[in-house]
């Protein structure tokens, strides 16, 4: 997942978090220590790409709390408890308890309990910095030393800011209780500070709030103090996720760990925008990808339409607000072109022109065409469908005016500007399109995986103007997909190899590498079928098949790397993808096989599924190996499961038409499998797969359910 640079590198590598304890509630998030300080990179408290707090640390006479651990009830919530040893009559613990929740903002409660049978007087400090880096600095590990912080006192305030008037941001700290408040001395933090006493058998609390300043305005904490923090909004949100998303069950415990915490996590995911607070877009993933990302976040959407099918709505809304409308060679913006990122952080802003938005990516746009005929197969209102129909036709203008740039009918791509990343695939590294023998292609590049995406675009238009009435248009767009699907078949076949060119590199020269972006092309459906039963030989292979998915490289070629980011891993969003291509084609123990083996995978790492791990063979480590710098929670890893039950349950609604199939080839082991409240067009269905077949309730009279796989 690659990200827009300015001074540093699209590629560079986030710093690891192993060991940290991630918080999250919209673009906002924590990272810290398991103890629940700051201090040390990359921790910090981010809000809008900016890091407010870089040290946010406690002691007690003047001693760090020794932790006992770290609780995550909620997404955006988290529960450090540590002790102090204390001598008296006989020796006992201070339990310290520090409660945090992250919003537009923090706020933490502190408590300290004295079990003992003597009171017992202590200090309490709370140190705190705010170095305002961009999140970008942080992440790459270049920080520079930030000048004009300046450290004030207001009342009941502490002030770190920089800048002034309406270029004024930083945080405002607010303590209740008996806090004394302390402005920073040259080379200390600031602190807030309470002198208490504890009495014996009793508690002490105090809490405490951090709001942002941007722009010279404080932002409306998410939890201010006076208020019970269950009306907060971000409590009222996830509340309202978890009542009115999908509830899957399963006689499996494994797999049930694993839908739920894909469940937890794709709600922790959500952001909103101000222009439309209702409806939500799917942040990448954290801790560094808290923000829209045109390709992760429809895939992620798209995967997610058996959870949430308003994730969907929500992320094409916000990327058509953000729909390229001019011509600009730094940001890669052009008419009708989906953006790649949208950031808010300073160093961002700066590195595309000033408003944080780049463009830089050729398969965000055709995306966005298919996750709107699919999100009307779902039964979506027919005037949000129509509403959205304008944006879908931009893009299409885009893929044919700006996306081909040679006119040879494939969509390519090559970046205008030295910033911006040279990989515009969803294998973004700057190595991440390799021939056979290890050697990076050229650009401008046309990958296989894009054109099959163009491929699905026509196909889905033509199904919307089909279901518009239209068969005129239904007629064109369905004639551009064949003609561009016999294209493709004669000039990235490799018969020599039997598989697909990764991509035709700026000479058109097939690019040789096996990788698995040709498992994309099954999804698709641009592969044609006396070609398919090579493309599942060769993904299943021991080349590619490591037993806990399929490798985005084979082993035999020269870039390949267990431990690499995209030659040679294994991703579970990649694998989900590859699995529906392969239950597409009839191919229903390979899909099996794969699907099965990534959600072993997801057992072994807890019930979450990272971005990514290490592609080593699972006969050589009885346990997938993490990837040290791996998102988690990640949008698309986290919907990944869920598109893996949608495959396995062959699930394929066509409300337009009336009519939803499903033909289950579920796996003895997961059941019984129960789906309730899928939302289908409006209506609350309940699914439920045994060994004697499956059943559905909820679904209207007008509407045929077929047990038969769709054609």
């Amino acid at each position: 997942m690659g990200s827009m640079s300015g001074a540093w590198t699209p590629e560079s590598e986030p710093t690891s978090t192993d060991g940290s304890v991630t918080l999250v509630e919209g673009s906002s998030f924590c990272l810290c220590s398991p103890t629940g300080d700051l201090g040390s990179e990359p921790f910090g408290v981010y809000f809008q790409d900016t890091r407010i707090l870089s040290r946010w640390n406690l002691t007690v006479d003047g001693r760090q709390p020794q932790p006992l651990g770290a609780l995550v009830p909620d997404p955006y919530r988290g529960t450090f408890l540590g002790r102090l040893r204390r001598s008296g009559r006989t020796d006992t613990n201070l339990l310290v308890e520090r409660e945090r929740r992250i919003g537009d903002g923090l706020r933490e409660d502190l408590t300290i309990h004295n079990p003992g049978a003597e009171p017992t007087s202590c200090t309490v400090v709370l140190a705190v910095e705010a170095d305002l880096a961009d999140l970008f600095e942080v992440k790459a590990g270049r920080l520079r030393r930030a000048g004009g912080t300046s450290a004030r006192t207001d009342g009941q305030q502490l002030r770190l800011e920089q800048g002034s008037g309406a270029d004024r941001r930083g945080i405002a700290v607010e303590a209740n209780g008996e806090a004394v408040l302390a402005a920073s001395r040259p080379d200390q933090p600031a602190t807030v500070r309470y002198d208490v006493v504890i009495p014996a058998g009793g508690r002490w609390s105090a809490s405490l709030v951090a709001r942002p300043v941007v722009e010279g305005r404080e932002v409306e904490p998410s939890f201010p103090l006076g208020r019970p923090v269950a009306e907060s909004l971000p409590a009222v949100r996830l509340r309202s996720w978890r009542e009115s998303t999908t509830v899957t069950t399963t006689g499996h415990a494994g797999l049930q760990q694993v839908l739920r915490r894909s469940q937890e996590d794709l709600g922790a995911l959500r952001i909103f925008e101000d222009e439309d607070p209702t409806l939500a877009a799917v942040a990448a993933g954290a801790p560094w990808f808290m923000a829209l990302f045109g390709r992760d976040s429809l895939l992620s959407a798209y995967m997610a339409l058996p959870l949430d099918p308003s994730l969907a709505l929500g992320t094409l809304r916000t990327l058509a607000r953000h729909q390229g409308r001019r011509s600009d060679p730094r940001s890669e913006e052009e008419p009708g072109r989906i953006v790649h990122e949208l950031r808010h952080g300073l160093e961002a802003g700066q590195a595309v022109g000033g408003d944080g938005a780049y463009y830089g990516t050729a398969d965000a746009t055709p995306l966005f065409v298919v996750v709107l005929a699919e999100l009307a197969r779902w039964g979506a209102d027919p005037e949000q469908v129509r509403e959205l129909l304008p944006h879908a036709d931009r893009a299409l203008e885009w893929i044919e005016r700006y996306g081909d740039r040679d006119g040879d009918g494939f969509v390519e791509y090559q970046r205008s500007a030295e910033h911006g990343l040279r990989n515009q695939g969803w294998k973004d590294s700057w190595d991440g399109v390799t021939f056979a023998d290890g050697r990076p292609a050229d650009t401008p590049i046309a990958l296989c995986e894009v054109q099959g995406y163009v491929y699905q675009a026509y196909r889905a238009r033509a199904e919307l103007a089909r279901d518009l009435g239209d068969d005129g248009d239904a007629e064109r767009w369905t004639g551009r997909a064949a003609e561009l699907r016999t294209r493709f078949n004669q000039r990235f076949w490799l018969p020599e190899h039997g598989r697909y060119a990764l991509a035709l590199d700026g000479d058109k020269v097939p690019v040789d590498s096996c990788a698995s972006n040709m498992g994309h092309c099954l999804w698709s459906g641009i592969v044609d079928e006396d070609k398919a039963p090579s493309v599942v030989a060769q993904l299943l292979s021991p080349e590619m098949f490591s037993g806990w998915g399929i490798r985005t490289l084979g082993t035999t070629m020269g870039a390949y790397d267990p431990v690499s980011y995209h030659n040679g891993s294994v991703w579970p969003h990649d694998n989900a993808l590859i699995v529906a291509g392969l239950m597409r084609y009839g191919f229903v123990d390979e899909a099996r096989r794969v699907a099965s083996a990534v959600l072993e995978a997801a057992e072994r790492f807890g019930g979450r599924l990272p971005e990514l791990f290490c592609g080593f063979d699972r006969e050589t480590y009885a346990e997938p190996v993490p990837y040290p710098t791996s998102c988690s929670p990640q949008a698309w890893a986290a919907a990944a499961p869920v598109q893996l039950v949608r495959t396995l349950l062959r699930l394929d609604p066509l409300l337009p038409r009336a009519r939803v199939s499903v033909a289950p080839v579920v796996p003895a082991s997961y059941l019984p499998l129960r789906l309730d409240g899928l939302t289908l067009g409006g209506h609350r269905v309940d699914l439920e797969v045994t060994a004697a077949g499956a059943s559905v309730s909820g679904l209207p009279a007008s509407v045929e359910l077929r047990s038969t796989p769709p054609g």
